[in-house]
């Protein structure tokens, strides 16, 4: 697998690239991009010989039998994560976070309240307050690098209007793989406060060596009858641009009801989203992610390397996902100062913390998902932008 070949994504409506200056004020002729969630790799090479197919086939009429590509979701999800799965649990929406909003208007109402595990994924707050409902955050507390369950403070903060939980399971931003405890530990909180659970599974994948991602429908058979997973291709594969999400509800009333809505406002895969998912939950698709896991693990190594060579600067150890969490309370710097010399000195587009809501207010997100290359020039560029504190 070739991951060292930096491809020219300027001027390919690439919103990694080419949206950064108008977002951060880098300028993609000199600045590095690693911000947005989508990483500078082509897809696997199953994928792209099923796209060109359909490409040179030169017809895109309407997709028929999608038996093959639920198959394909099924095989997935036994011998990738050990989850046995019917194909008539599965729907398919236009994305995680599309399906997320979906359950938004399914399962609650105008004004209830939506828990989040804070800090957490931006675009979950950004859609509960568009639909009109309310966020609440719950803020997970910090110890020895990893954010923790806080159950105790959080039972204290509920009111009785909260009818959901929307998890990030693996975590984003901070990548922690959540243990089989961690997660019973959610399901008897959810139950304890009468919560749908909506788990966002999307970097399921994307775990590194020593971790192993639980489905949190396998946990508790209890909380089944509140349970919904979203997973998708699309991080995994870097597909995000074909628009394609599974919804997995395995309760028949919760199914139900979403398939009555979906109905309702007629969501349906394309043709692009179904083939290149089906080729990618294949074994070509599961040794592509392999090979991708081992140089992400290397990734991880030199840019935590970088920062740990800077006084006051640290990541979070990384259990999944390629998303790097840097913490800049150590610099004594306002958020200001030390995110003008990100974007200014160094010509760096990252994430904001504070997007991510409470307790991301010192931090910033790195993607790492990018050449070796540019991951050792992320590192040079802020060795010199914080060479002062050296």
């Amino acid at each position: 697998m070739n991951f060292d070949t930096p491809p020219n994504r300027i001027g390919t409506h690439s919103v990694k690239w080419d949206g950064m200056e108008d977002r951060y004020g880098v300028s993609p002729q000199d600045g590095l991009s690693m911000w947005v969630a989508d990483m500078d790799f082509q897809a696997p090479p199953c994928v792209l010989e099923r796209l060109r197919d359909l490409t040179d086939q030169g017809l895109f009429g309407y997709y028929d039998n999608n038996q093959p590509y639920l198959e394909a979701i099924q095989w997935w999800m036994q011998n990738r994560h050990g989850w046995s799965i019917e194909p008539d649990w599965v729907f398919t929406t236009t994305g995680v976070v599309n399906g997320a909003g979906m359950c938004l208007d399914v399962y609650t109402a105008p004004g209830d309240g939506i828990v989040l595990f804070t800090p957490v994924y931006h675009a979950f707050a950004r859609i509960i307050e568009a639909a009109g409902r309310v966020v609440v955050e719950c803020e997970m507390p910090e110890d020895n690098g990893r954010y923790q369950m806080d159950f105790a403070a959080w039972d204290a903060q509920m009111t009785g209007s909260e009818t959901m939980l929307i998890l990030c399971s693996p975590h984003n931003p901070g990548g922690a793989v959540w243990t089989h405890a961690e997660l019973l530990g959610i399901a008897d909180f959810a139950k304890r406060h009468n919560l749908v659970i909506v788990s966002d599974e999307i970097h399921q994948d994307l775990v590194f060596a020593g971790h192993k991602h639980i489905p949190f429908a396998t946990v508790d058979s209890t909380v089944l009858d509140r349970t919904v997973i979203l997973n998708a291709p699309s991080k995994t594969f870097n597909i995000a641009g074909l628009h394609n999400g599974n919804v997995i509800i395995p309760d028949p009333d919760l199914r139900a009801r979403f398939a009555e809505r979906i109905g309702g406002i007629y969501i349906a895969s394309n043709t692009f989203g179904t083939a290149g998912t089906e080729a990618a939950y294949s074994p070509d698709g599961a040794e592509w992610v392999d090979a991708l896991m081992e140089y992400l693990a290397g990734n991880k190594a030199v840019f935590d390397a970088a920062i740990a060579d800077i006084p006051g600067l640290r990541s979070m150890p990384l259990q999944s996902t390629y998303l790097s969490w840097v913490d800049f309370a150590g610099t004594g710097m306002d958020r200001a100062e030390f995110t003008c010399r990100i974007e200014q000195e160094a010509k760096i587009a990252a994430n904001h913390g504070p997007t991510f809501g409470k307790g991301g207010e010192s931090w910033l997100r790195f993607n790492i998902g990018t050449q070796r290359s540019r991951i050792e020039e992320a590192g040079d560029r802020l060795r010199r932008a914080f060479a002062d504190l050296q």
